[in-house]
């Protein structure tokens, strides 16, 4: 497996409507991300990908979010998706790894199988519940993610940091934890490594400008 205990991975992405959202750009952030200690890197889209991997060495998570008719699933939904994602220069495929409905006939095992078969990487299965982490696991996933706790129609009622689920995956599962979703603080951060999880995550508190500022307009105007 990829080094990344205990470590800090960043989440460089940003909307699609935004002027960030530029392969420059993105790789822009990952190099700085990486200079001030970032462990790896998580990037969206297979040209993002490939402009990162030409300004860092640390591991890429990768994956590819793609609104499919018929299924909410969206991260890497399906094995083409993983193929391109590798190409550009992944070391990890992240895939939504939830019990919803798939697009096509693929099954879950079926693209863990092949990712690790075809294109020789490890997966990380973002989920939002136990269940979920279960049967990635047994699907034989080698990373799992708390990514979609609060996202899907199971658990959005929640609000992450999902630290409940975080500690129950710890305690049932033998597996690499990332916690993911929702670290707004260099403290929670430390609260996700002292609750059992291998790595953390963290995206919008550091990168996401857009939010962020939209964040602190709503506050001043209210």
């Amino acid at each position: 497996m990829i080094n990344l205990q205990k470590g800090l991975i960043v989440s460089c992405q940003a909307p699609v409507d935004s002027p960030l959202h530029n392969p420059m750009v993105i790789a822009a952030m990952a190099q700085a991300s990486v200079n001030n200690g970032a462990v790896a890197v998580r990037i969206d889209t297979s040209n993002h990908i490939k402009s990162v991997r030409e300004k860092v060495q640390v591991p890429i998570i990768g994956l590819w979010k793609q609104v499919i008719s018929g299924s909410d699933v969206y991260i890497t939904p399906q094995f083409h998706h993983a193929v391109a994602v590798a190409e550009a220069g992944a070391d990890i495929i992240a895939i939504d790894a939830t019990t919803r409905n798939r697009p096509g006939d693929e099954q879950l095992a079926d693209i863990i199988s092949r990712i690790h078969q075809e294109l020789g990487k490890p997966v990380m299965a973002d989920v939002d519940t136990f269940t979920s982490a279960k049967l990635a696991i047994d699907a034989g996933a080698d990373i799992v993610g708390t990514t979609l706790f609060g996202y899907t129609a199971e658990t959005k009622n929640f609000t992450p940091p999902g630290w409940e689920l975080l500690i129950e995956i710890v305690e049932k599962l033998d597996t690499f934890i990332i916690c993911e979703g929702g670290i707004s603080s260099p403290e929670q951060a430390k609260k996700a490594l002292a609750l059992g999880a291998d790595a953390v995550v963290v995206g919008t508190a550091i990168t996401g400008i857009d939010l962020l500022v939209k964040a602190y307009k709503s506050a001043l105007s209210s």
